[in-house]
């Protein structure tokens, strides 16, 4: 069943009309007509089943036959601080974590990332990364969006992490820490984390050194040198594994 994250104001009591690109998406797109259902979600871990009423150009209509709780959504909230990268990658990072579970990102400004100043980026840029964001949400049955924050510099992102159980930097080489054997030390589970992952090239030896003095572990994935967004998508792939199972 297609899946739509809506407004708020778009939920009237038991029915829900929708506009703009969605109604284009049910009418032109998917050619949905009276009586075909969807799944509408409010962003707040709820879902409705929704039976359509009316489908025109104008609007969409529907009435809610079931609302539930979305199954999803991990208890774990992972925090992504990503190394601005190439648009291609950093789009591949946003859309594969937000799949696997990742409940928020940061682009950050490191010293060797490709885009060296925040103010770079545009909201026009933003605004296409929260639409990859939303359609990857709706894709894999989260029931929240991710959030996207805009970018920040290194040093004012590693210093702004008091509300985090767990911080973790990656790292290349075999020296670091495992992510299982940081996992599961300790006696309680974190609930929140923040993940830094570096640019190509990693972070650098100050970066690294900055972030473990504000309370960050540091921590490698092995033995093979992997490319950053991969690292993005195994990192918090391992994590929710670890965490949630």
């Amino acid at each position: 069943m297609h899946r739509f994250f809506i407004a708020a104001d778009s939920l009237h009591g038991e029915y829900v009309i929708l506009t703009g690109s969605q109604v284009h998406q049910i009418c032109d797109v998917l050619r949905m007509k009276s009586g075909d259902e969807i799944i509408v979600l409010d962003n707040t871990g709820c879902e409705y089943v929704v039976m359509l009423s009316k489908v025109v150009r104008q609007e969409v209509v529907g009435r809610v036959i079931n609302k539930q709780k979305t199954q999803a959504e991990p208890k774990t909230r992972i925090t992504f601080f990503q190394s601005l990268l190439s648009r291609e990658k950093f789009e591949l990072v946003l859309q594969k974590c937000t799949e696997i579970g990742v409940a928020g990102f940061v682009p950050v400004v490191t010293q060797r990332s490709i885009i060296r100043r925040a103010d770079v980026v545009k909201p026009r840029k933003l605004s296409r990364w929260r639409s990859i964001i939303t359609e990857a949400a709706e894709q894999s049955c989260r029931g929240r969006i991710p959030g996207l924050e805009n970018p920040v510099y290194f040093s004012d992102a590693i210093s702004g992490l008091d509300n985090f159980d767990l911080r973790l930097i990656g790292t290349i080489g075999t020296k670091e820490s495992g992510l299982r054997e940081i996992l599961q030390a300790g006696d309680n589970k974190p609930t929140k984390v923040a993940v830094f992952i570096g640019p190509e090239g990693g972070f650098s030896e100050s970066e690294i050194a900055l972030a473990c003095e504000n309370g960050a572990k540091s921590f490698s994935l092995g033995k093979r040198i992997l490319r950053t967004e991969t690292a993005a998508v195994v990192a918090s792939a391992l994590i929710l594994y670890e965490l949630e199972g």
